[in-house]
């Protein structure tokens, strides 16, 4: 997946580099700059570093991995938070993150793990260290192909925005439907039925044709192949197959698979990751859905989350996955 937030060690992820939250002297620090320090091997890493170092803040710097799963260890110096500067302390913040995926890039990286930089003893604010982040490497993978992570111990380690966290959970309480009360919901429907079987069959007059509709204007595309739907509607909204897969946080190789509709059919998170790409309505996304065999369920807390962005109008993938990750559950994309 292009970028994804993972409750993960950053010291035992296997990837082509991790990013050391470094100070500008490169030197070894605590927290995740220690834990990398010591997994990389303290004497060979402190010795490169100081060839290297000084750094400026919101520069980074690249060293081999050396006893790291990774190949590489970036050191991205972020700043100490100032809110008396925090425009300053954001640029900064924002270069540090450019400046590792630039040099990430530059050494054909393929894969990158960053840990929520100057958010630890520098004092960031969490949220605004993570809309920072997001922000960077949004617009980074706007135009680079690149699996991004960003690696936290826990779902304390982000905060979301309390105004939409608060938002979220009050559509939660008024649509999440638990287990009991599904079973109630459909000991309902049940009993319904049979009383509605009770009752003797009368007559109806059929329901008119509407007027200047005939029979192939009602059924419309209703067997219409997954794949040439999304087509017609990446075609309809006027984007191109990039924007649709980069906004839908998924990769190249992927969205191919699903263009060509050869035997493949997406799994669910990454089609609702398509519809919030294309900002489909409610009601679009639902037909996209079954025209895959799915459908959205008040049963399914994550696709409650999922439904009131869309109902909300907010079709911003990178922002839901941050909600979807404080409640601990999958994320849109792959």
């Amino acid at each position: 997946m292009p970028f994804t937030i993972v409750r993960q060690d950053i010291t035992k992820m296997e990837l082509d580099a991790i990013v050391n939250a470094a100070n500008t002297e490169l030197k070894m620090g605590g927290g995740v700059c220690g834990a990398i320090f010591k997994a990389a091997g303290e004497k060979e890493l402190e010795a490169v570093c100081r060839k290297l170092a000084p750094i400026k803040t919101g520069q980074a710097v690249i060293t081999p991995g050396f006893t790291l799963p990774a190949k590489f260890i970036i050191h991205a110096a972020g700043p100490v938070y100032s809110r008396w500067q925090p425009g300053k302390s954001a640029r900064l913040l924002r270069s540090a993150y450019t400046k590792a995926l630039e040099l990430a890039l530059e050494n054909g990286c393929e894969s990158i793990a960053f840990p929520l930089i100057s958010s630890g003893t520098y004092g960031f604010p969490k949220d605004k260290a993570l809309n920072v982040a997001t922000e960077a490497i949004k617009d980074f993978l706007a135009g680079h192909d690149m699996d991004v992570y960003l690696a936290v111990f826990d779902r304390e380690a982000l905060s979301v925005s309390e105004k939409l966290m608060g938002a979220v959970e009050s559509y939660i309480d008024d649509n999440f439907v638990d287990g009991r009360q599904r079973r109630r919901f459909l000991l309902n429907v049940e009993r319904q039925a049979l009383s509605e079987a009770a009752v003797p069959n009368l007559p109806c007059a059929a329901a008119p044709m509407p007027e200047g509709k005939n029979l192939d204007d009602l059924i419309g595309n209703l067997d219409e192949p997954f794949n040439t739907t999304l087509l017609r509607l990446i075609d309809a909204r006027g984007k191109t197959d990039a924007e649709v897969y980069k906004r839908a946080n998924i990769d190249r190789k992927l969205f191919s698979k699903i263009r060509t509709g050869k035997g493949y059919m997406p799994s669910k998170r990454t089609i609702l990751a398509l519809a919030i790409a294309l900002e489909l309505s409610l009601e679009e996304t639902d037909d996209l859905l079954e025209r895959a065999g799915y459908a959205l369920s008040h049963a399914s807390k994550f696709d409650v989350i999922v439904e009131f962005f869309i109902v909300n109008g907010k079709y911003d993938i990178f922002e839901i996955n941050q909600v979807l990750f404080q409640y601990d559950q999958p994320l849109l994309g792959m």
